[in-house]
């Protein structure tokens, strides 16, 4: 099974709890649960005038491929309260695979690695308290 990434965000509700509750769901798919960063909060970056952020990163790992893992994850979006809504807008659970293993993939559902990680401190902090900055960096540019 791949080390995969995922970036993990709340800024409605309890934001903390929302993680976590992500998290179980996450567990409860079937998806083991690697280690999570620390939970740091953001303001948030572009959309309307919102509450300022939690975000984190995990490491996982899974036999589900790229496109059924992000189903997975709009699932447990929806799930948890998300709905369409504005572009960068205020969200109750916001879930991203950053990196899949070492899969280069580009479709109009799915980007790996993330093509905006590296514009977000936001996700870049929480993700080199897991993976160092050195083994990150040969994701750049790709």
């Amino acid at each position: 099974m791949p080390l995969v990434f995922l970036s993990l965000g709340s800024n409605i509700g309890d934001r903390k709890s929302n993680i976590k509750k992500a998290i179980k769901l996450l567990k409860d798919e079937g998806i083991k649960i690697g280690r999570l960063s620390k939970i740091i909060e953001t303001k948030p970056q572009g959309g309307p005038p919102q509450p300022k952020f939690l975000n984190a990163a995990i490491s996982i790992r899974t036999e589900l491929p790229p496109r059924g893992l992000l189903k997975t994850l709009k699932i447990i979006e929806k799930m948890m309260g998300r709905s369409k809504g504005v572009r960068f807008g205020p969200r109750v659970i916001d879930l991203d695979i950053l990196l899949y293993g070492d899969l280069k993939l580009k479709s109009k559902q799915l980007e790996i690695p993330h093509p905006r990680m590296w514009e977000r401190q936001f996700v870049l902090g929480p993700l080199y308290s897991l993976i160092s900055p050195a083994k990150l960096k040969k994701f750049k540019g790709i």
